[in-house]
């Protein structure tokens, strides 16, 4: 796989996502509010926050499925430094790893693993009528299912595999543009204890490459050792960022999930259980 060189300490990272100031209304629910925030491209980030404050809109967000409230001035939002994209060629740069691709490939009847990834090429879930695959489209496709350690599920149904077997088939369909960065949705979510520590040393292994991470998810036990940038969101707003030891507290993650939290530490990695109040 063929990655650009880390930039040095001393440059400036060229931006991933910047929101500023970014507002999103759905229905009567104002979910994202005057939302700012910068990600570098390089700099391996977790958002965190529990369930309704605004994880799954920011995807949204991000994917463009959804905009923000327009206004006058500068955007709201960009990627990669840029305001307006065609969805195909964003898709080229950014890979996503969400359950809707999961829910929207596993309903295709009699779709091979393979072609499953080949589709990643379209971003499409079939093959479109006027498009072929070629050759070279088969070779890498096949090379990212050896990346994550799937090659021998390629002739198996996409319908047929279990969850932690898809969202290695989700990273691959991802990795054949190449992509410089990962959006993640809560990778791990339904995966046994085997699966997680296998797809956590997927996302480390990722992260080493020189591909930018950016995990979404309300686990601290996901957030491997190669993230140490942490966002915590609640009710549609940033409340804390920093690094993962200032960041992840008890204090901060007991503000931010709404009751005690106590948090504990085993080597690189943190994790949480709910405390007494």
């Amino acid at each position: 796989m063929n990655l650009s060189p880390t930039p040095a300490a001393t440059t400036p990272l060229a931006p991933l996502f910047e929101l500023d100031r970014a507002t999103v209304v759905r229905g009567a629910t104002r979910v994202l509010h005057d939302l700012s925030l910068r990600i570098p491209l390089g700099q391996h980030t977790a958002i965190l926050g529990p369930n309704g404050c605004g994880k799954s809109t920011f995807i949204k967000l991000i994917s463009r499925e959804l905009y923000p409230l327009a206004r006058e001035g500068d955007a709201p939002v960009k990627v990669f430094g840029l305001r307006r994209w065609n969805v195909n060629e964003l898709r080229n740069r950014l890979g996503l790893v969400t359950s809707d691709l999961t829910r929207d490939l596993q309903q295709m009847p009699y779709l091979r693993v393979e072609d499953a990834v080949v589709t990643g090429f379209f971003s499409s879930f079939v093959v479109p009528p006027h498009r072929q695959v070629d050759a070279d489209m088969r070779d890498k496709a096949r090379h990212a299912l050896e990346q994550v350690r799937a090659t021998p599920l390629a002739d198996r149904q996409v319908a047929e595999l279990s969850t932690g077997e898809m969202r290695r088939v989700l990273i691959a369909r991802a990795l054949v543009h190449e992509p410089q960065a990962l959006l993640l949705d809560e990778p791990t979510a339904g995966l046994d204890l085997v699966a997680r520590r296998q797809f956590l040393g997927l996302m480390r292994s990722l992260a080493q490459r020189g591909i930018t991470l950016v995990l979404v998810t309300h686990h601290i036990e996901e957030i491997i050792p190669e993230i140490d940038r942490v966002l915590l969101l609640r009710d549609g707003a940033v409340c804390a960022d920093g690094d993962r030891a200032g960041t992840l507290t008890e204090a901060q993650l007991s503000h931010v999930f709404g009751g005690p939290v106590q948090v504990r530490r085993e080597g690189e990695y943190y994790g949480a259980v709910p405390g007494h109040a």
